[in-house]
């Protein structure tokens, strides 16, 4: 597994990364009473194929609470990132309070703001960011990030150097204009992870998908999975790169003119 530096936060993650938003997935849910069960397995399958980032999100109970007792025993060997949609400091520490005792876990890696209204500046009459500082020097959480699929928003974060990370979706049909923000992340030092990698299954060529996320080494692309052949699949692929020639090249430029 490649690991990488994300941005200024100096996490070194997995190059591919674990989206538990999927752990309360129709196919999981399918397993009825051994659902909790299988949503471990597969996540355990994840650790031991080699990934250490591990997604989610506040707006998810089931899956934080799927995700936490999967990773116990082995919570300090994995970078753990969740969010708080929390529109007051209030709110923040309550979604926080509720995501630790979910996660099992004393301390969060990565603490997102998710798809706020406006960026959340320092010393803002809303004291969101404030309250994040906080509990970062209380050593509660480690870094601050934003999530979001607004990408002026996400623009304004990057340029606005509290943020040490940025989540958005981008992949392989992504215009100019977004694959411009991946390079503005690059350039600022701003840790960039992908969401939706595959547009939310528009893409279905996951070999081409993975050559395309190769070729930004300052990405880490968040990949969901609701079966264990799906992410036997994603982690193959990950060893098993295709080779970036001009064919491969000329073959993603052609979907992506497609969609664009």
């Amino acid at each position: 597994m490649e690991f990488i530096s994300l941005g200024k936060s100096n996490l070194l993650d997995s190059k591919i990364s674990f989206g538990a938003m999927s752990l309360d997935c129709k196919e999981i849910e399918a397993f009825g009473d051994e659902a909790d069960e299988k949503a471990c397995g597969i996540v355990h399958h994840a650790y031991s194929g080699g990934m250490n980032f591990f997604d989610i999100s506040h707006s998810r109970p089931v899956c934080e609470k799927r995700l936490g007792a999967a990773l116990h025993g082995i919570r300090h060997n994995v970078i753990l990132a969740t969010k708080t949609s929390g529109q007051t400091a209030a709110e923040i520490r309550h979604d926080l309070n509720e995501s630790l005792d979910a996660l099992e876990s004393d301390y969060i890696d990565l603490y997102q703001i998710e798809n706020p209204l406006v960026v959340p500046l320092k010393d803002g009459k809303d004291g969101l960011y404030n309250e994040l500082l906080t509990l970062k020097d209380k050593g509660i959480i480690h870094h601050i990030g934003i999530a979001s699929e607004n990408y002026e928003l996400i623009r304004e974060a990057v340029e606005c150097g509290l943020y040490e990370t940025v989540q958005f979706p981008f992949s392989m049909i992504s215009s100019d204009e977004v694959v411009g923000l991946v390079k503005l992340c690059e350039k600022n030092d701003v840790g960039c992870i992908a969401m939706q990698p595959l547009n939310g299954g528009i893409v279905n060529n996951i070999p081409l998908a993975f050559g395309f996320f190769q070729q930004f080494e300052n990405v880490v692309p968040v990949w969901g999975a609701h079966t264990d052949e799906e992410l036997q699949q994603i982690l193959y692929f990950n060893e098993h790169p295709p080779v970036i020639d001009d064919e491969f090249k000329k073959e993603v430029e052609n979907v992506r003119l497609f969609f664009n």
